[in-house]
């Protein structure tokens, strides 16, 4: 498997990155290509699609033995499934799947770069492949949801009101809420409504508290690289 690109994404950490791809939409991020992958005739038609898949390497996941059951993140602590039936980054060989929005394919002086919005992948994560969405094909109508059916729905209610959220550009404010709304913490952990979790988003560093369905967002804070 050769790496032909690296996404330039939002998170520096594992933390807090949208479950699956497409559900925080306002979240943009750059997808540029190794020396050897940036001829522009790879990407002739490209354009002609809204949507792409992504082929990746869940990078930051060391795994020693196979591990058949694991415990997806908006179960019951002691609730397991088979590997096979969740999209855990704990797999046989750590490949992630996900469909991205193209929003546009440009040619700079490093090569093609293309903008993508949706993607749940960590900065830098290495990309194996691309390939456009088709819609008449990828997308099944009458497909089932399994556990996801009970949840899917899980949102907080983000208090926007806090005036730490003023510290945050406009162009990285919705996507951050949006984020936060989307609750990173592990199930396990919703019934401590005395911790405070901190996230890691873009040029900031985001503490908060969960009391039942409201995150309260303490303090943001700019990092300076």
């Amino acid at each position: 498997m050769k790496i032909i690109a690296r996404i330039q994404s939002d998170f520096k950490d594992k933390f807090g990155i949208p479950r699956q791809s497409g559900l925080v939409n306002e979240l943009t991020a750059k997808i540029v290509f190794e020396p050897e992958y940036r001829n522009i005739d790879a990407f002739k038609g490209l354009s002609g699609f809204n949507y792409i898949w992504l082929i990746w390497e869940f990078s930051e996941t060391i795994t020693d033995t196979f591990k058949a059951s694991v415990r997806p993140p908006r179960l019951p602590r002691n609730e397991h499934l088979g590997v096979f039936a969740t999209r855990s980054p704990y797999r046989p060989n750590p490949i992630g799947l996900s469909s991205v929005r193209l929003i546009s394919v440009e040619e700079t002086e490093i090569g093609p770069v293309l903008t993508v919005g949706g993607a749940d992948l960590l900065d830098g994560t290495p990309i194996y492949d691309i390939k456009p969405y088709l819609p008449y094909a990828d997308c099944h109508t009458d497909a089932l949801s399994g556990y996801t059916e009970f949840t899917k729905e899980h949102r907080l209610q983000v208090e926007e009101e806090s005036l730490e959220l003023s510290k945050v550009s406009d162009d990285k404010r919705e996507a951050l809420i949006k984020v936060l709304s989307l609750d990173p913490r592990p199930s396990y952990q919703n019934s401590d409504e005395s911790r405070v979790y901190g996230l890691r988003f873009a040029s900031y560093e985001v503490n908060f508290k969960v009391t039942g369905d409201k995150l309260r967002i303490l303090k943001i804070t700019t990092i300076v690289e």
